[in-house]
């Protein structure tokens, strides 16, 4: 908004209702999209013919491209206009979902994700721009915890949607849901607040930073995908890879720093909140959002659940997120905001070292309750966090800070997926080859298994021998994905100290809303 002009006045009656709920359903949709996939990356894999390492890559692209993006929202922003940028973003991700649908290949389906997370990045930041400006000023701290409410319903709804989708049509439907969602939302907010744009101040652009930090993001998350499948650094292609994103993120960070307009203001972190703050938030995002891929890819390959089902298994971890939304929106002003974010480290912690005892014969009860439970930290989470970070800065600093975190978190979660797969992969090799060194004739724990399972199931030798392999396989994956819940919940320890460098002032909360209307 240009600076001269007044803001607008909040919205009544009806038209209040109507634009409160259109862009609150813009948010839930980009957020459910996050989400949706997850339980569909097996389906996916297996109808497109390419490993379920492969199909990782629709989650994880998505992110990539969508956290290059958000840099990029203040200065479209002033060049398009807030309504003008989200109406045609939703339009945009509309269109990008409808390709994804009809992607007849992983090529056009990753391509047709990658041009999704891109038009998705003004989605989240404008949405809570447009809702605060919708709201009496004295009503921003109710208009940021409906935004919260509806950024977190996503994880409930997305698993169980996208697995019942999956299950019932076809992994298609999941990005098609997007199209009627989208038309009525852009629909409901070109006619609610199409008066209430501004726009159209002609400001440079950091051409140069932006295509730098496309260079790394791009050369670095390629890598990280690919590094599996092409045996890391003994491939030509990952070592030049690393040394391209290497080189070009030394470029990037020299170039911003000295760069008059920098399109990333590296200053930022200077700051010890701002630094503090968004490495805690940063990394937490990257093991939250990492194990929320590979569960659920884990309780249908490794236990045999049906889409719909491991849906509903990692549903119901919004649900005390839900609850408890509204009473930390009550509880920061009068409450230190780093307690609050360590008490959520400490909840991650204790639900990451509850699932290191999965076992393959794992009843639902046990499967489920640590994802329940998981909702009360995820409460304390986002919110303290981007208050501590955003905390002491001055008020023009903080969109740009708020835009930067916001990009950190976001490739976090999409290197994080990617570092987490590749490790998960590395410990079930170790943990076969240990277990396949006790798999001789030689010993009498697996000449007894054999005998048992030729006794119980008949057949020959070589089909008891298949059968136990077969156990050994799961065994294997499933003590791999134990070494990952356990490191997570280490890494939550490790990581509480980030958190207590940090020296926020009184404003945090108030810094928290403000970034809302950048």
């Amino acid at each position: 908004m240009n600076p001269s002009t007044p803001a607008p006045a909040p919205l009544t009656g009806a038209r209040f209702a109507i634009g409160t709920f259109a862009v609150a359903l813009a948010t839930f949709m980009n957020v459910l999209d996050s989400s949706i996939a997850n339980v569909a990356i097996p389906t996916i894999s297996g109808n497109l013919g390419v490993s379920v390492d492969e199909g990782t890559w629709v989650i994880t692209l998505f992110s990539a491209a969508n956290a290059v993006s958000i840099p990029l929202t203040g200065w479209l922003t002033q060049r398009v206009g807030q309504v003008k940028l989200f109406v045609a973003s939703i339009l945009l991700f509309v269109l990008s979902s409808w390709a994804c649908g009809l992607a007849p290949n992983l090529t056009v389906l990753l391509a047709a994700r990658v041009v999704q997370g891109i038009v998705a990045g003004p989605l989240v930041p404008l949405s809570q721009a447009l809702l605060l400006a919708s709201y009496p000023k004295e009503k921003s701290a109710s208009a940021l915890a409906l935004w919260a409410m509806t950024a977190t319903v996503g994880p409930i709804a997305g698993p169980a949607l996208g697995g019942w989708i999956t299950d019932r049509y076809s992994w298609s439907w999941i990005f098609y849901v997007n199209v009627p969602v989208g038309l009525f939302a852009a629909s409901a907010v070109w006619m609610v607040y199409r008066d209430r744009d501004t726009g159209g101040r002609k400001l440079p652009v950091d051409k140069v930073g932006l295509l730098s930090l496309i260079a790394w993001v791009a050369a670095l998350q390629i890598m990280l995908d690919k590094g599996k499948d092409l045996d890391w650094f003994h491939s030509p292609l990952i070592c030049a890879l690393a040394v391209f994103a290497l080189v070009s993120f030394v470029f990037f960070v020299i170039w911003e720093l000295t760069e008059d307009r920098p399109i990333v203001d590296l200053r930022l972190f200077l700051g010890l909140n701002f630094f503090g703050g968004t490495l805690a938030i940063s990394v937490a995002f990257a093991v939250f959002f990492s194990n929320l891929v590979i569960l659920p890819q884990w309780i249908q390959e490794g236990l045999g659940y049906p889409a719909l089902n491991a849906g509903l298994v990692t549903a119901p971890l919004g649900i005390f997120a839900v609850l408890l939304a509204p009473v930390v929106g009550k509880l920061m002003p009068r409450t230190d905001t780093r307690v609050l974010a360590t008490l959520a480290f400490v909840g991650f912690a204790g639900v990451f070292f509850m699932r290191s005892h999965y076992t393959t014969s794992i009843d639902p009860r046990t499967l489920i309750l640590p994802t329940l439970l998981q909702g009360i930290p995820t409460a304390l989470f986002l919110t303290p966090l981007t208050a501590i970070l955003l905390s002491g800065l001055p008020q023009d600093k903080i969109p740009a800070a708020a835009g930067l975190s916001n990009f950190a978190r976001t490739f976090a979660g999409a290197a994080g997926t990617s570092i987490v797969s590749n490790l998960w992969n590395d410990r079930t090799i170790l943990h076969h080859a240990q277990l396949a060194e006790q798999s001789s004739i030689g010993n009498p724990a697996f000449s007894m298994a054999v005998a048992q399972v030729r006794q119980t199931l008949g057949g020959g030798t070589s089909q008891a021998f298949a059968v136990v392999e077969s156990a050994l396989n799961a065994q294997a994956t499933m003590l791999g994905l134990n070494d990952i819940f356990w490191l997570s919940g280490v890494l939550f320890v490790v990581i509480v100290p980030l958190i207590w460098i940090t020296r926020p002032d009184g404003s945090a909360a108030a810094a928290a809303a403000g970034a809302g209307g950048h």
